[in-house]
């Protein structure tokens, strides 16, 4: 015969009490990363934004959820009515307010409407 017959050889011993640790380890590193790095900063900036929702009083300028500038005219509890343009009155929920605009944020805005006309 040409070819001598092959013997397999016996597999080293498995050991599955650190593998099984080694992926719990893992696993939780993992878990550990993505809450630091995805939803402790989503969660801080929900408590922001609903801090500014809260905050809010007549005559500050805001940005809808359907991105429409407006300005505050009334607040009666959850409802809240906005000038869009004069004489053009909204009322909307404000929980579908998406920004509130600082007053230098505003003015920004407005002086780059003006420089594109």
């Amino acid at each position: 015969m040409l070819i001598s017959d092959a013997w397999a050889q016996a597999a080293a011993p498995v050991s599955t009490g650190s593998s099984v640790a080694g992926t719990i380890i893992q696993l939780v590193l993992i878990l550990l990363v993505f809450y630091l790095l995805l939803i402790r900063p989503q969660q801080k900036k929900m408590k922001q934004h609903e801090a500014e929702l809260k905050a809010i009083k007549v005559g500050d300028e805001i940005v809808t959820g359907g991105g429409v500038y407006a300005k505050v005219r009334k607040i009666e509890g959850d409802d809240i009515t906005a000038e869009v343009a004069k004489g053009v009155e909204v009322k909307m929920y404000r929980y579908m307010i998406r920004e509130v605009l600082k007053p230098e944020t505003a003015n920004e805005n407005k002086a780059e409407k003006k420089n594109k006309k």
